[in-house]
């Protein structure tokens, strides 16, 4: 018989996978809402007259950092 109580084998998962994919989606995700949030940046400097407090970059980062985790969730 053997005892793994004081050397209990370690099964590890493999984390690397979901994180890559994680990761491309994110990618995929912020590089399609780009345009869309420097349009929109835009055409709040043209109504306000002043310049947005977020850029485009920020502002597309912040959506896809919003949606990659709803589709990993559902």
């Amino acid at each position: 018989m053997s005892d793994f109580t004081t050397d209990a084998p370690i099964l590890r998962r493999h984390a690397a996978a979901p994180k890559r994919e994680y990761y491309a989606y994110f990618a995929l995700i912020f590089l399609a809402t780009i345009p869309l949030s420097l349009l929109t940046w835009a055409l709040k400097a043209a109504r306000r007259m002043a310049w947005p407090e977020k850029g485009p970059i920020a502002s597309a980062w912040s959506q896809a950092r919003i949606i990659t985790p709803h589709i990993f969730s559902a």
